[in-house]
This record gives C-alpha cells, structure tokens and sequence, in this order.
C-alpha cells in the first residue's frame, strides 16, 4: 500500500524568505502576554484561599472574618441605609462567598482556555497528543471553537454575577440590576450570534478542505 502524498502545505523544505519569517516568527510576542495570564491565574488562586480561610474562620465565629465577608459580599450603595453589622455568620452570606468561590474558579478556567488554548492556536503546538491529561476540548481547538468557548465561559461568569446580584438585591438600586440583566443578555445574544456564524461557516469550511 502506497503512502499518502502529505499535503503540499504540511510539508515545507525550503526556508522562508527573511520578510516572511520575521512576520511568522512575530507570533512570539504573545508569550509574555500568555505568562501574565498565568501570573494572573497565581493571584486568583490566592484570593480563592483567601477567601475560603475566612470563611472557614468566620464558620468558627471569629467575628472579623464574618465582618470582612460581609463587607465584602454587602456591599454599600450610596444614598441607602447603614448595613448594620454582622454577628454571626448567615445562610445569605456563605451563599454569597460560595458564588464568589464558584465565579473565582469559572474565571480561573477562563484563564485556562485563554492561555493554553491560546497559545496552541496562535503561537506554537503543545504536543500533547497522547497525554493523559490533554484536554478534550483541545484536540479540536481553532480560532472559532476557541471564541465559542470562551463566549459560553464569559455568560456562565455573568450568570454568577447576576444571580449574586439578585440574591443581594437590598443591597443595589433598581438601575444597577437592569444594568447587569441587560449585559447578561448582551452577552448571551453574542455568544448565540459566534456559535451560529460558526455554524454557518462550518460547511464552507468543510467543502474547503475537500477541495484541497
């Protein structure tokens, strides 16, 4: 059985011109933005510790704790009355942190796709095909996926904070919550726009590849 001839584009010998490969090797810049990512990602892994200690504490009745999550979960809005202070800890507030735990991690997952997802599409392979813990999402990846993705990751975030929102509604004026609905919407309208473009453009695509 012959082997297939690889594709004239998969195969390439001759190396590039000096103007071509400078703008091909200019994909490089990205690796620091994609390092600050993961510095990014240290930073909320350190506030979700944070967070979850004092929650901790607070459970045990160490009053500052429960003062500073509900500083933190309550949060003042001008022209409204005094919240007054918290003395133990309530099943609005741990609702509250534990959102605020969840949006931590689904933006750390965020930060996830960004940055290896990323990297593999727009900077250089990871070579992780047969690793055992290579995402499943990742062996599909392209630019499309990727905005989808990170489209449904961006209003499961914005859910979080509109659920935290009406859960805390005292605490918001009537402008502030319509706001937030509206944004939410915003962002469900978009990312429902991404996916049917990507549908739209996957039979092209498809048709494309044949072609060649």
């Amino acid at each position: 059985m012959s082997s297939p001839t690889p594709h004239p584009g998969l195969s390439r010998t001759e190396p590039l011109r000096p103007l071509p490969k400078l703008i091909f090797m200019s994909r490089w810049l990205q690796l620091p933005l994609y390092l600050g990512l993961i510095v990014a990602q240290c930073v909320y892994v350190y506030h979700f510790w944070l967070e979850l200690v004092h929650l901790i504490e607070a459970a045990f009745g160490n009053k500052e704790a429960i003062g500073m999550l509900a500083e933190s979960v309550m949060p003042a809005v001008p022209g409204a009355a005094a919240v007054p202070e918290q003395v133990k800890l309530t099943e609005t507030t741990i609702m509250l942190v534990v959102l605020g735990l969840i949006d931590v991690v689904m933006i750390s997952n965020l930060l996830i796709m960004v940055i290896v997802g990323g990297y593999e599409t727009f900077v250089s392979r990871l070579h992780l095909e047969g690793h055992p813990d290579q995402p499943e999402w990742l062996s599909h990846v392209n630019a499309s996926v990727l905005k989808v993705k990170l489209g449904t990751a961006i209003i499961g975030i914005s859910s979080i904070h509109l659920l935290k929102t009406f859960i805390n509604a005292a605490h918001y004026d009537s402008k502030t919550i319509l706001a937030q609905a509206g944004i939410h919407l915003a962002f469900l309208l978009s990312a429902m726009a991404i996916a049917y473009c990507d549908r739209l453009m996957a039979p092209m695509l498809s048709q494309d590849a044949r072609g060649h």
